[in-house]
């Protein structure tokens, strides 16, 4: 991916190494909160439930989130304020001392993400030219996937390779990770408040607002234009998802997401049953998000040369193909490392393939009501899966978890594929 000007891309790379600070921490406390939960004595079930309580706030508050980017002049406070929140959620799983304790910390800490996210999109949304958006999106997104590298390998380093699940070493290990989890998100916060202009052309934070609103529809004066077009609605979900296309990219957007929480809520309870080490299992989710780093770095590339849906069906079939069997082969750590590496490439070109997906079929006045109703499909994935997740593994063992989100994906690529041919 070619390095933006300086001219355009200071805002975007402040962005950027923001969202790695922030999504490594949170990549950090994620897997940890698994093995917390263990030494509390939980069960698949369990941490399917807290899984699932991670999006429960998300879930409700992301289309009122969407509107208010849409009109806020400072997205940066936002994106700050999600810095914020999510070493709160840090900290409170530290202080958690039961499993609902823990769910409850858990929906701070998706709070928190949520903010953050929402926040940097609309960012990018907003001041990036379509013919940028893939690497303002990629860029963004790449930004997860390091931490999604990063926060794993910290968790386990810090977890080890030994200690009892409950043993008062392993629960040392687990507070001293939470705590540098929370460090590592307010170290974000110095990062997003370096002040830095966006693209000419595009409305600065501060005036984004009243840009906004003349985008929404007024009318030009008279003598500049033929005929007056007629204002656009306000931006609803039911409008937007009325739009052609933009339910099935949410379906896609969906079952993507919900493949990296089940992997980094399942992947160490399936390790823990097999005798996998903490630090192997870390290496492992790092691994995918190593993957998923490269792809999102070629996107530009690819996008360029094949097509947006011809690579997210590529994405939707190729991940959900090859994360199905790390599970069968997880005591062979180098050909488990090889199948997440595959299906982590697949998995991350999807996720900024559906946000300039999505963005590119609405009007430009909405789409930060756009990616905020994306995101709330997203977050009813993620409260839906982790809980079908659970019932499977309660027979199946927690590699059913993984093998359902994966028959998701793949549904997901069916569906796209028989639309385009009926």
């Amino acid at each position: 991916m070619a390095p933006a000007s300086p001219r355009t891309g200071a805002w975007l790379w402040l962005l950027v190494a923001a969202a790695t600070l922030s999504q490594t921490a949170l990549n950090l406390v994620r897997p940890v909160t698994t093995y917390k939960l263990l030494a509390l004595g939980a069960d698949a079930v369990t941490v399917g439930l807290v899984t699932a309580a991670y999006a429960v706030l998300p879930l409700v508050t992301a289309m009122w989130l969407g509107r208010t980017t849409d009109r806020v002049r400072e997205l940066r406070r936002m994106v700050v304020v999600g810095a914020v929140v999510l070493a709160l959620g840090a900290l409170a799983l530290d202080l958690a001392a039961t499993a609902a304790l823990v769910a409850l910390a858990s929906a701070v800490l998706g709070m928190g993400h949520l903010l953050f996210t929402i926040a940097g999109q609309a960012a990018i949304a907003r001041h990036s030219p379509d013919d940028q958006l893939d690497k303002g999106f990629g860029w963004f997104t790449a930004a997860f996937s390091a931490g999604q590298l990063a926060g794993p390998l910290l968790a386990g380093l810090l977890l080890g390779t030994g200690s009892a699940v409950a043993s008062p070493e392993r629960l040392a290990d687990i507070r001293t990770a939470l705590w540098l989890g929370a460090g590592l998100s307010l170290l974000a916060v110095p990062v997003l408040l370096v002040r830095a202009r966006t693209p000419r052309g595009r409305p600065r934070d501060d005036d984004a607002g009243a840009a906004s609103t003349a985008a929404a529809g007024q009318q030009p004066a008279a003598g500049e234009a033929g005929t007056v077009p007629a204002p656009l609605p306000r931006a609803s979900m039911l409008r937007i998802l009325r739009v052609p296309g933009v339910p099935s990219h949410m379906l896609a957007a969906l079952s993507l997401l919900a493949m990296l929480d089940i992997l980094t809520a399942f992947l160490p309870l399936v390790g823990e049953r097999a005798g996998v080490p903490p630090a192997w299992i870390g290496a492992l989710l790092a691994v995918r998000g190593g993957a998923s780093i490269l792809s999102r770095v070629f996107l530009p590339r690819l996008a360029h040369r094949f097509s947006r849906r011809s690579l997210l069906l590529v994405s939707l079939y190729g991940s959900g193909i090859a994360l199905a069997l790390p599970p069968l082969v997880i005591t062979v750590p180098w050909l488990a490392a090889v199948l997440l590496f595959a299906g982590g490439f697949c998995l991350g070109l999807g996720q900024p393939l559906t946000m300039t997906l999505i963005s590119t079929s609405v009007p430009a006045s909405w789409r930060g009501s756009a990616l905020a109703v994306r995101l709330v499909g997203n977050r009813v994935g993620q409260v839906a899966m982790p809980l079908l997740a659970g019932l499977v593994a309660a027979p199946l063992g927690p590699a059913g978890a993984i093998w359902s989100t994966c028959a998701v994906l793949v549904g997901s690529g069916l569906e796209k594929t028989l639309r385009r041919r009926s």
